[in-house]
């Protein structure tokens, strides 16, 4: 949602930046507070970073054990074939698997990095049923995570 020219970020942009990934639910009033501006510069300066599209979106980090959610794995995938046509057809299937929570195109000994959130074993192989169905894989071998040890936390800032 880009509009007009791109403005270089200053200091006070950055840390309207890393407060807003941290306290998403602040105020604007408490945000103006903690960068020294009043409210409408600081929501003129918001509004500027989300068209200028440093900020994708807003949200929530949910408690995902209590939404049975709890389990973590990376799954690596080979394809059979690594042609456009394979590629655009895996990357509009793996899409609907509500359980993949990431998949990334990787260069190295494997084609794919997949995410999956799951409750328990059961869905794990669930999930993993869904995964091998995909067109064109000829290899998957998946790694459960037995203990997050550090979480995205967003963009890393000073």
């Amino acid at each position: 949602m880009l509009t007009g020219k791109i403005k270089p970020l200053d200091k006070i942009d950055k840390v309207i930046l890393s407060t807003l990934q941290k306290f998403g639910r602040i105020s604007n009033v408490e945000l103006a507070k903690k960068v020294n501006l009043s409210a409408s510069p600081c929501l003129d300066r918001v509004k500027r970073l989300e068209n200028e599209g440093y900020i994708e979106r807003y949200g929530a980090f949910l408690n995902a054990n209590k939404l049975n959610y709890g389990m973590t794995a990376f799954i690596h995938v080979t394809l059979d074939r690594t042609t456009t046509d394979v590629f655009k057809l895996f990357k509009a299937e793996v899409v609907k698997i509500k359980e993949v929570v990431e998949c990334n195109l990787i260069a190295g000994g494997y084609d794919y990095l997949l995410k999956i959130r799951f409750g328990g074993m059961d869905g794990y192989r669930l999930v993993l049923e869904k995964v091998s169905a995909l067109p064109s894989i000829s290899l998957t071998q998946t790694y459960i995570v037995t203990e997050h040890i550090k979480q995205d936390s967003g963009v890393p800032f000073d």
